[in-house]
């Protein structure tokens, strides 16, 4: 299967992602579909023909190998992969949309833009991107659910015992290469949960950094209100009662400019 398209297609999501969504690319890449084609394609190659029972009863291995391996762990995988990173396409998609429109407004507006940046993740495209990190965590989650319901587990034992006819008794069946193997769909596992962690974190992040958003707005719109509601008035007593007496001066002329601050005092309330 040729990945390059896909990669090539999904890399331009990058310059519509936060830096979680960024680091969740990277890891789909290189540590996800770079070793599911270089390493894990070529490990499973031989499940089929190097899987082996102690029997020569016609139909008996190939039963117990069906049994066994419901279904192939490279094409659960590369289903996975496919379910993972389509949901990437939604928001190119949806960007695509808001460039069409902004270019059919511009044409009839006389250059006049109806957004300033197709994509900023405003308004629908906020929740086309928070709807396709949910898609995201949940088919890797589903994925990972079957693996483990399908194979009991997350272990790939060494001898298997097989009783399904036509089998005559209880057969042994080995399976090539069972430790390799193992390594490998372990690794494949977490590197599934960590790309569903990091899809968990900017979830967290986009609803939080919105939250945020819509609580200083709230914060912003009640001061303004406030402030209309209540103008603000000059509370601030006169100067004049702070003027500073002259310490130069004696009683008796202390006296004197007391009697006169009184006389003022007086005249300013008959007036």
């Amino acid at each position: 299967m040729n990945w390059s398209g896909l990669e090539s297609l999904l890399s331009g999501v990058n310059k519509y992602s936060t830096a979680f969504g960024r680091i969740w690319l990277s890891m789909v890449f290189v540590f996800r579909v770079l070793v599911f084609v270089v390493a894990a394609q070529r490990v499973w190659g031989d499940e089929s023909k190097d899987f082996v029972c102690n029997t020569r009863q016609p139909g008996c291995t190939n039963v117990c190998y069906d049994h066994i391996f419901p279904i192939s762990h490279i094409r659960l995988w590369a289903l996975q992969l496919i379910f993972v990173t389509c949901p990437s396409l939604m928001v190119i998609a949806h960007v695509k949309y808001r460039e069409g429109k902004d270019q059919k407004y511009v044409e009839l507006n006389q250059g006049s833009h109806l957004y300033a940046n197709p994509g900023k993740k405003r308004g629908g495209l906020w929740w086309t991107y928070l709807l396709s990190l949910v898609f995201k965590a949940g088919f890797d989650t589903s994925f990972l659910y079957i693996l483990y319901r399908v194979y009991h587990g997350y272990d790939l034992p060494r001898l298997s015992k097989c009783t399904l006819e036509p089998c005559p008794n209880t057969v042994d069946c080995f399976i090539s290469r069972p430790t390799e193997k193992k390594i490998f769909m372990l690794f494949m596992v977490i590197s599934s949960a960590l790309c569903i962690f990091m899809c968990i974190c900017e979830m967290i992040y986009l609803i939080g950094k919105r939250i945020s958003k819509l609580l200083r707005i709230r914060h912003e719109n009640q001061r303004l209100i406030f402030a209309e509601q209540h103008e603000l008035t000059n509370i601030a007593p006169p100067r004049s009662q702070y003027r500073r007496t002259d310490p130069t001066l004696t009683e008796s002329q202390l006296s004197l400019h007391r009697r006169d601050k009184i006389r003022e005092g007086s005249a300013t309330t008959t007036l």
